[in-house]
C-alpha cells in the first residue's frame, strides 16, 4: 500500500508534536491530531485514517477508552498510548480491541517498531472480497461490508460509503466471506454480524436500514449475536 495515514490523539502537545515529527521522519503521513474525544471522533470520521494512536488520558469528560469503543464499532484499527493507570481504566481497556500498546515513555525507534509490527499483523489478519462491477475490479476489506443483497442473478455489496452491483449471485459472493463474521438472515440477504445495531421480531437494523429475518433464522441469529 501507499503511505500509511495516521491520526494522533494525545492531550500533551509536546508528546503529540514529538510523535508527529518522528513519524513523518520515517515516511508516515499524519492526517490530523486532537487532544479530546469530540474533535478526534469528528475528524476521524471525515479523514478516514488507516491507523489511530489513542492516548488513554484526554482532555474533557470522555477519555481514550471511550474513543476506542467508537473505533471498534467503526472497524478502524488503533494503538493505545499508555502510561500506568488505575485498575478501573485497565478493566475498561481490556474490553476494547486495540492492535497493541505503546508504553510511555517511548523512544523514536520503539514507536516506529510498535507501529510496524502492529500494522503488519493487522494486514496479515485482514480479509478482503474481490469482485468486478461496472467493468472495474474492486478489492475491499470484508470488515467494511454491511450486508449483501440479492438482485436476480446479481448481488449488491453494501458498505457505509457506497453500494456495488456485482454480476454474481448472492450464494457465490457469500461463499467468499468469513463464515464466522457473516450470516444469512433471509434468502436475499447476508449480513455482517458486527454491524447489526438491533434485532427485532422479524427484522434487524444495520446503518438505519431494516433487513428481514426469516423465521428459520431467528434462533440461530440470536445465538450468533451472543457469541460475537
Amino acid at each position: 500500500m501507499g503511505q500509511l495515514k495516521i491520526y494522533i490523539v494525545e492531550d500533551d502537545p509536546l508528546i503529540s508534536f514529538t510523535i508527529e515529527t518522528a513519524l513523518k521522519k520515517h515516511g508516515y503521513g499524519i492526517c490530523g491530531t486532537a487532544d479530546n474525544f469530540e474533535e478526534a471522533f469528528s475528524e476521524i470520521n471525515q479523514k478516514n485514517p488507516d491507523l489511530v494512536l489513542v492516548d488513554i488520558q484526554l482532555d474533557g469528560k470522555k477519555d481514550g477508552v471511550h474513543l476506542a469503543e467508537k473505533l471498534d464499532s467503526l472497524e478502524i484499527p488503533y494503538l493505545y498510548l499508555t502510561s500506568q493507570t488505575d485498575p478501573h481504566t485497565i478493566k475498561r481497556v481490556k474490553e476494547t480491541r486495540p492492535l497493541g500498546y505503546i508504553v510511555k515513555p517511548f523512544t523514536e525507534n520503539g514507536l516506529r517498531s510498535n507501529i510496524e509490527i502492529a500494522w503488519n499483523n493487522y494486514k496479515n489478519d485482514e480479509e478482503y472480497l474481490s469482485f468486478s462491477a461496472n467493468s472495474e475490479l474492486y478489492k475491499i476489506r470484508q470488515s467494511q461490508i454491511l450486508y449483501l443483497k440479492a438482485f436476480d442473478n446479481y448481488c449488491y455489496v453494501i458498505t457505509s460509503e457506497r453500494e456495488y452491483l456485482v454480476p454474481k449471485t448472492l450464494k457465490f459472493l457469500a461463499s467468499q466471506l468469513n463464515s464466522e463474521k457473516f450470516t444469512k438472515t433471509h434468502r436475499s440477504y447476508f449480513v455482517n454480524l458486527l454491524k447489526i445495531e438491533s434485532l427485532k421480531t422479524d427484522s434487524l437494523l444495520i446503518n438505519n436500514v431494516e433487513i428481514p429475518v426469516s423465521n428459520s433464522k431467528k434462533n440461530q441469529l440470536r445465538q450468533l449475536l451472543q457469541q460475537s
